[in-house]
């Protein structure tokens, strides 16, 4: 069996997350090593915390290079609150104007 033992090409010699490498043979024959890139983490809600549907997970960086569609839902608050966030606040909006609404009505009557 061949030595599987390979050379840092960048950084350091250490074992880190960041520092990962595939070793991969070459068609000549050469052990090489293929620098792993990190995963991203996919987008929550800020609220609820859960997973963004829709919304790919990216590094910092290659999420600042990306397309606006694939960083975004079409929908008030897309890339930002889940969707089962959004409609409850909206339902919430609602009744509140309902409530103040009746409010207005009741002290009407109560004046006359």
């Amino acid at each position: 069996m061949p030595n599987k033992r390979i050379t840092h090409r960048r950084k350091h010699a250490y074992n880190t997350n960041r520092n990962r490498v595939r070793v991969v043979k070459t068609p000549g024959g050469r052990l090489t090593g293929h620098y792993i890139l990190k995963r991203g983490k996919v987008p929550v809600c800020d609220e609820t915390g859960e997973k963004l549907r829709g919304i790919k997970s990216y590094r910092p960086i290659e999420r600042s290079r990306a397309k606006r569609r694939t960083k975004t839902v079409s929908r008030a608050y897309g890339g930002c609150k889940s969707a089962n966030c959004v409609r409850d606040r909206i339902i919430r909006a609602f009744l509140r104007e309902e409530q103040r609404i009746v409010k207005r009505v009741l002290k009407a009557q109560q004046k006359k």
